[in-house]
């Protein structure tokens, strides 16, 4: 199972179609927080026909038309601030903040854990459990949009930059 990892989205409308354009054959979609606007949610969910869990970050700021645009796709769940899913097998983690997924890491309870907030691109590992922060479908704070790809048969998560 292909699961692909985006974070901090920032309303990068054409950066989010490239992406879910070169994701389409994935079988799952993690979001990281910082969609920012209601529109982000309808073009992930338009984007992407397959399950999408979507966390929250700090920059989300209308959560009431957010998640009231989420409920039109069924194929989408909003978690909250934090994600425990189990996908092929794996026990996965999902927070925004970087504090957070390395102490969820360290508890070695999950085989992946995924973060964004700092747009910083980072594939770690804490014992037996992969640490993701795909970076940034945004680019505008690094200067690169990047997503990660996550292969629960083999447990190696991979960068992908966009141009």
């Amino acid at each position: 199972m292909q699961i692909v990892i985006i974070s901090d989205i920032h309303d990068s409308r054409d950066h989010l179609a490239v992406i879910l354009d070169q994701a389409s054959a994935a079988d799952v979609l993690i979001c990281c927080g910082d969609l920012c606007s209601p529109f982000i949610v309808v073009q992930l969910g338009e984007g992407f026909a397959k399950p999408i869990h979507v966390v929250f970050g700090n920059n989300d700021g209308d959560l009431f038309r957010i998640t009231q645009q989420a409920s039109r796709f069924s194929h989408m769940t909003l978690h909250g601030e934090f994600a425990e899913l189990t996908c092929g097998g794996k026990r996965i983690a999902v927070s925004h903040f970087p504090e957070i997924a390395r102490a969820l890491a360290a508890s070695d309870r999950y085989d992946l854990v995924c973060y964004g907030h700092d747009h910083q691109h980072v594939i770690d590992t804490d014992g037996g459990t992969v640490i993701v922060n795909p970076g940034e479908v945004y680019g505008g704070l690094t200067g690169i949009t990047s997503y990660a790809v996550y292969d629960t048969v083999t447990g190696v998560a991979k960068r992908r930059d966009v141009d």
